[in-house]
């Protein structure tokens, strides 16, 4: 337990200290900061705990994209990256409880090593589907090559320090690798209000009419009549066609599924940027 350098100012701050200073934190204000990002990034990953039933509740919850993730590399993928990067998460955030890190150093270590692997892993499966997940638009599949390449590289430069024992090097880094990761959480508050804001403002976006089909539960005369484009793909002369598609949440489900295609590579960016400056500035 650490000890207090000087007294409470008053009893709240007394009463939080009992809190925060058995599991290692000296300065309210970190245990703060702890709570608030650790908390969020382990509450998203018992959010997402559920998605390991790949085929039942992932399937489910990701209609506009379960056309990709039912065969081939993509499915690799995806399974390799959930597999890994929602159990990597959970366990990333013991790793910056002081108390583990000061009392159970064994455990911090081995713990760290799954933690790395997993999250290694996982980089793979993301760079795997990123030509698909959420539309694989250029701007959504360069996001997701800057965001795997800048947290390798900060676990690499993790690694490399605590093997020099250079203990605040190693945590300052595995703290910016995981500031990175955690954009992912951030980008979904972010995701929701773009998606709704551009949906009023007439965008649009370019879709294969296989996706489109799909999403509209192969009703071919009702996508015929809303994309007569699509014809050559029902008729076999154009397995690729490609449609434009309004984005907007109020239409139906292919409209839907290009608002969320719109928006998502945007949004990664711009979580990916606040990240990297927040965590400079703690």
């Amino acid at each position: 337990m650490v000890q207090p350098t000087r007294p409470p100012a008053n009893g709240f701050v007394a009463f939080c200290r009992k809190i925060y200073n058995p599991i290692g934190f000296s300065k309210g204000y970190n245990f703060i900061l702890f709570f608030i990002f650790g908390g969020a990034l382990m509450g998203f990953s018992l959010a997402r705990m559920p998605y390991l039933d790949y085929w039942g509740t992932f399937q489910r919850g990701k209609r506009s994209e379960k056309y990709y993730f039912e065969g081939g590399h993509v499915q690799v993928g995806m399974m390799l990256h959930l597999f890994t990067i929602i159990p990597a998460s959970f366990l990333a955030c013991f790793q910056f409880v002081p108390a583990i890190r000061h009392r159970a150093i064994l455990v911090h270590r081995v713990n760290g090593y799954v933690v790395v692997l997993l999250s290694l892993a996982s980089t793979v499966g993301a760079l795997m589907i990123a030509r698909r997940a959420a539309g694989g638009t250029v701007d959504t599949q360069t996001a997701t090559g800057f965001l795997a390449v800048v947290f390798v590289g900060a676990l690499a430069m993790s690694y490399y320090n605590v093997k020099r024992l250079q203990i605040e090097q190693h945590r300052a880094w595995m703290l910016r690798a995981w500031a990175y990761a955690g954009a992912i959480v951030t980008m979904r508050l972010i995701f929701v209000v773009m998606i709704f804001v551009n949906s009023a403002r007439g965008y649009s976006t370019v879709r294969e009419c296989s996706q489109v089909d799909y999403e509209m539960e192969g009703d071919r005369d009702r996508v015929l009549r809303l994309f007569p484009g699509c014809e050559g793909f029902y008729s076999g002369e154009d397995e690729h066609a490609v449609v434009i598609v309004d984005a907007n949440m109020g239409g139906n489900a292919a409209t839907v599924g290009s608002a969320l295609v719109l928006s998502f590579g945007a949004a990664l960016w711009l979580a990916t940027a606040i990240h990297m400056i927040g965590v400079e500035i703690y």
